[in-house]
């Protein structure tokens, strides 16, 4: 993946070497929960955190806005701002007006959020209550070693598929995922989880184009971000974390079904192509 020449608005709060953040009221066990909820039972960490959000109170940070000297970071940003410019005209055909997220935060180890205190083992995530996407840029090594997703296009799959969430916060999916459940293979939390990858790869079919060239993808990246969406399927995790898989219990998706839904965006290039609620086989 080739992104040098890509545009960045900036679009970042930098919280790295600020350390971990202080709570109040059994935070740390909230982490703890967190952590295993996402890493075993593939419970997302958003929906964990706001089950123990109201016994928490996360200390304030606040990181310095705007443009960022670090290579990770500008990939970041590009991505970011890549997003927005994809977006924003897609969208506008749909008669939804697309905002940035608040900010995407970089952080280390720990962190206050809009919804409780957000922590590296959690992975990168949205939280709708501040519109702002999370990310402590060492999940990239866990992306690598653990579920053995590599190259600079699995890790845009992981941003944009976090800027869909705030997608779905605007065009009020994320409400009707509620309203089916958060745990199931056929819940709301999968369909909304499975739309998230969709919304990537309709980013991915449009970011060369939207950017004037400063961004490439070629059809090996394309097929790093199937690999980073199959690792992190329900089943993928079920099985290497407890040896068997509970479809019961998913709230993501199948490795088979992340894949199909990113694909699916992506050859479509249409967001209404990603309507996992009105589908009765995702």
């Amino acid at each position: 993946m080739q992104w040098g020449g890509g545009r960045r608005e900036g679009n970042i709060e930098d919280r790295r070497g600020l350390g971990p953040v202080g709570v109040a009221g059994g935070g740390i066990g909230a982490l703890v929960l967190a952590a295993v909820g996402y890493f075993v039972f593939g419970i997302s960490p958003e929906q964990t955190m706001s089950v123990v959000g109201g016994a928490q109170q996360p200390a304030a940070q606040e990181g310095v806005r705007g443009q960022v000297s670090d290579r990770e970071g500008q990939f970041i940003d590009v991505i970011e701002t890549s997003n927005t410019d994809v977006w924003g005209p897609l969208l506008a055909k749909h008669d939804v007006t697309y905002r940035p997220p608040a900010a995407v935060v970089l952080y280390t180890q720990a962190t206050g959020t809009g919804c409780g205190t957000g922590q590296s083992a959690m992975g990168p995530f949205y939280c709708p209550a501040d519109k702002k996407v999370y990310l402590d840029t060492s999940f990239w090594n866990e992306l690598e070693t653990r579920f053995g997703a590599k190259g600079e296009f699995a890790r845009a799959y992981v941003i944009s598929h976090e800027i869909g969430h705030h997608i779905q916060s605007l065009t009020g999916a994320a409400d009707e995922a509620r309203r089916l459940g958060a745990r199931g293979a056929q819940s709301g939390s999968v369909r909304l989880e499975l739309q998230a990858d969709c919304y990537a790869g309709v980013w991915a079919r449009h970011a060369p184009e939207a950017s004037n060239g400063g961004i490439q993808i070629s059809r090996a990246d394309i097929e790093d971000g199937l690999g980073a969406a199959a690792a992190v399927g329900d089943d993928a995790i079920q099985e290497q974390a407890q040896g068997r898989v509970m479809p019961d219990s998913f709230t993501h998706g199948t490795s088979a079904q992340r894949m199909r839904w990113f694909g699916k965006g992506y050859d479509a290039g249409d967001p209404g192509a990603c309507d996992t609620f009105g589908t009765r086989t995702l």
